[in-house]
């Protein structure tokens, strides 16, 4: 499974970070503008699809348009991996990362929990622990320093989260 991941870790990292990023600056903004957990289920479950797509288009356009320029400026073709297992590693972990967010909204929603606004701090928790994930995979991965790896994940995603819940809540009271 490491292999696999080794062979696919940028596409791995980029789309895990991108969904568990953007799915939880919905979950962080809607927050922010005191939006129901009904709002935070319907855009969060939205965005992870339609940008898990997205981002699995863009990694495979991407990824052809490098081997196409590259045998352009070769002349020969190029012998790589096809476009199609970089879209696909997008997706997946897209759609994996990015559910985390969510993922004690739907329980909430699906068991009937009664969370309310404590879904938003167990939902902060298990994406944090989704970004050092992927820091600690990265590391794995690449043998680079683990805290190291995991810290700067989890510093990114951080902020992202600060800039989402700030932003929902200055937007609210400006708007309303």
């Amino acid at each position: 499974m490491i292999k696999k991941i080794e062979n696919n870790l940028r596409e791995f990292v980029y789309g895990g970070m991108d969904g568990a990023i953007t799915t939880f600056a919905i979950v962080t903004g809607a927050a922010g503008a005191n939006f129901g957990s009904n709002v935070i289920l319907i855009l969060g479950l939205a965005n992870v699809f339609a940008d898990a797509f997205s981002m699995a288009v863009g990694a495979y356009l991407s990824e052809k348009a490098d081997q196409q320029l590259e045998a352009k400026n070769t002349g020969k073709p190029v012998a790589q991996d096809s476009p199609l297992g970089s879209s696909i590693a997008t997706f997946v972990s897209f759609i994996l990362v990015g559910f985390i967010p969510l993922s004690i909204y739907i329980a909430d929603y699906a068991l009937n929990l009664g969370l309310g606004d404590n879904a938003l701090v167990y939902s902060v928790f298990l994406t944090l622990a989704a970004f050092a994930g992927i820091g600690y995979l990265r590391a794995v991965a690449t043998k680079i320093d683990k805290s190291k790896s995991m810290l700067e994940t989890l510093g990114l995603g951080v902020a992202a989260a600060i800039i989402s819940y700030t932003l929902g809540t200055v937007l609210e009271r400006i708007i309303t």
